[in-house]
Order: C-alpha cells, then structure tokens, then sequence
C-alpha cells in the first residue's frame, strides 16, 4: 500500500471497517467523510434512542462520537482502538435530529493517539464533545495489502 495516496489508504481502511461494522449499521451510522487523521460520521435520532425525558440517551451520542474517533484513528491502515474517552453533553438531541459527529486528530506517535469529536444538531448547535485516547497495534492492518 506504500504506493497509494494518505487519503486512498484512508478510503481502503475505512471501506473495511464498515464492511464488519454491525454496531454502526445497526444503528443506523452513515461514514460522510474520512481524510487521514479526520472522519465524519451522522446518525439520525430514532424513537429507540430515546430516554425516560424523550431526548436521545447520552450513551447513543457517545457511540456515534466514538465511532467517528474510531475511522479517524484507523485512517493510516493500522488496528487503533480506544484506551479512553471523556465526553461532555453540552445540549440535548431530539427525536428525527441528524446529528454529526466530526473527529478531528490533535496528536498522533508511537502507539499513542489524541482525539478531539464534536457532535452538532442540524443547527449547528454543538451537543457534545468528546475527547479521547487510541492505542495503534502496530504491523496490524486494517485492510489488507
């Protein structure tokens, strides 16, 4: 792969990602961006995600957040998962709202890596942000030569 472009390395890693990823399908998460070291990913608030206060469940928001972490960290071809996360809910999200989730790398080296994700309602408005951690198992693709 040492012959493609960052961003067709990206694209090859992400496709095969979301080829095995059923969390994301099931919920209905849709990939619109992926640049190395960045990824966009929306989801759509369903009546299911909905809490006891007819908002959508923050744990629903932190997945869609993660998620976008997740193609964001594994962009350069190489297993990264999480090893930590904070996430701060800023505002709610309601019923049929298309949220977006934008992660955007802040550090990258070694096998460690920082992450910065911002969640906005179709507004704009910002209802979370999420910082989190990544761990790269080196010599580990993600999609194979």
């Amino acid at each position: 792969m040492s012959s493609l472009a960052p961003q067709q390395i990206a694209e090859l890693a992400r496709d095969a990602m979301w080829a095995q990823d059923a969390s994301g399908k099931a919920l209905g998460i849709a990939i619109t961006a992926i640049a190395p070291g960045r990824a966009t990913a929306t989801m759509t608030v369903r009546p299911d995600m909905l809490n006891g206060f007819a908002i959508c469940h923050g744990g629903f928001i932190t997945t869609l957040a993660d998620t976008a972490m997740a193609f964001a960290s594994n962009s350069y071809n190489e297993v990264t998962v999480a090893s930590g996360l904070e996430i701060n809910f800023l505002d709610s999200a309601k019923l049929d709202e298309l949220l977006t989730a934008e992660a955007v790398e802040v550090s990258r080296g070694g096998r460690l890596g920082l992450y910065d994700v911002s969640v906005r309602n179709p507004a704009g408005i910002e209802i979370a942000v999420l910082r989190g951690r990544t761990y790269t198992l080196k010599g580990k693709p993600v999609a194979a030569p």
